[in-house]
Order: C-alpha cells, then sequence, then structure tokens
C-alpha cells in the first residue's frame, strides 16, 4: 500500500516561467526546512483502439494510459480513463508491442512530470515540471502524508502542510479520495490522479491561450 496523497496542478505565476514558479516552490519548501532526497518521474503514454477492432466491433475507440513511476520501478501502471487501473510488472511494456494489432501507440502525446523529491517531517513531496515533446506544459505538486495509509485520515494534515507552500493554490480533496472512504490508499490511486492531471494539461494546450507569445 502507499501513503494517502494529493496530486495537484500549480499554475504558473504571474510574469514567470514553468522553471522559475518550480524554482519559488522548491525555495519555499528549502525555508520550510524540507531537505532533497533524489529525483522522481512519471510518465504516461496514449493508446488508442486500433482502427481495425473498431470497425469490426462497432465499437467507440476507447483510450489506454500506460504509465510508469520512479516510485514503483518495478510496476507498470495501465489506466482507462473511467477505471480500472491494472498494476503490472515492467514486462507490460514488451507486451504493449505485441498488441500493436489492437493498440496504437499515440506517440505525440507523450507526457511526463519529472522533478525534486523533498522530505519534510513526515512528508514527501515531490515538485515536477510537466512535459510533452520539448516544452514543458505544466507544473505537478505531489505531497504525500508517509505515516497514514487510509486516504480520508491524512487529509487534513495534508492540507494545513500544502497551504503553508502553496497558498491560495492548494487544491481540494482529491476524487479517488472521496471513492475510497475508508479503505487502503494504494499505488494506483497516485497514478489516477496523475492521468488526471496530465489529461488536464493536454487539454489545456488544445485551447488557444490569449496573451502567450
Amino acid at each position: 500500500s502507499a501513503a494517502g496523497c494529493s496530486v495537484a496542478q500549480v499554475p504558473v505565476a504571474e510574469g514567470k516561467s514553468v522553471q522559475q514558479t518550480v524554482e519559488l516552490l522548491t525555495r519555499k519548501l528549502e525555508l520550510l526546512g524540507a531537505e532533497k532526497q533524489g529525483t522522481f518521474c512519471v510518465d504516461c503514454e496514449t493508446y488508442h483502439t486500433a482502427a481495425s477492432t473498431i470497425s469490426s466491433q462497432g465499437q467507440t475507440g476507447k483510450l489506454m494510459y500506460v504509465m510508469h513511476n520512479s516510485e514503483y520501478p518495478l510496476s507498470c501502471f495501465a489506466l482507462f480513463e473511467s477505471g480500472p487501473c491494472l498494476i503490472a510488472d515492467a514486462n507490460f511494456d514488451i507486451l504493449m508491442v505485441k498488441l500493436k494489432g489492437f493498440f496504437q501507440n499515440a506517440k505525440a502525446n507523450k507526457i511526463e512530470s519529472r522533478g525534486t523529491r523533498y522530505q519534510y517531517c513526515d512528508f514527501l513531496v515531490k515538485v515536477g515540471t510537466v512535459t510533452m515533446g520539448p516544452s514543458a506544459r505544466g507544473i505537478s505538486v505531489e505531497v504525500e502524508y508517509c505515516p497514514c495509509v487510509i486516504a480520508n485520515d491524512c487529509w487534513n494534515l495534508l492540507m494545513e502542510f500544502m497551504q503553508s507552500f502553496m497558498g491560495n493554490h492548494t487544491p481540494g480533496i482529491p476524487s479517488v479520495f472521496g471513492t475510497k472512504h475508508d479503505s487502503i490508499y494504494s499505488p494506483g490511486d497516485t497514478m489516477v490522479q496523475y492521468m488526471e492531471l496530465f489529461n488536464k494539461i493536454r487539454k489545456q494546450q488544445q485551447v488557444p491561450v490569449a496573451g502567450i507569445r
């Protein structure tokens, strides 16, 4: 099991770049006394149902997301937008290549978040730059309260801590918490939150933003 955690997007600060905003956040963490503990990476590849299977079965195409998280180097996560989340071993990637008659990799859609891990008391914080192709598209902040595996028990503590360095960008309670009630939080719940965040960032990119040159 994993400890309860929140994954949220932080908007780019007014007049700043993605990188400068990441630096502002990490500086706040360091001022609180958080210590760097290596790096992390979460990546996500999109697969869509191959055209041949759709036409023969008359179904609408489904998207499947194949994800990796450096915290779980031996696992591979396969998620559908409306659930479920399958946790497989790392050989799953090879299987996907063999299934290319059914699922095709939308390579242009690969998205990842990477950055620095910080430890502060019982919290693990990961501030990441979200990139698609060559460009930085957003910022992710993952905060985990390590001692607690029942998600809803730790939300207030998580929120209080997040407010100390995220201020008014502190997120609301993640939807996976709502469905958990008193059950154990799992690594798959974190990956669902990353999938939702990545999809949100992808959609934001499709809308022309005024004022950005």
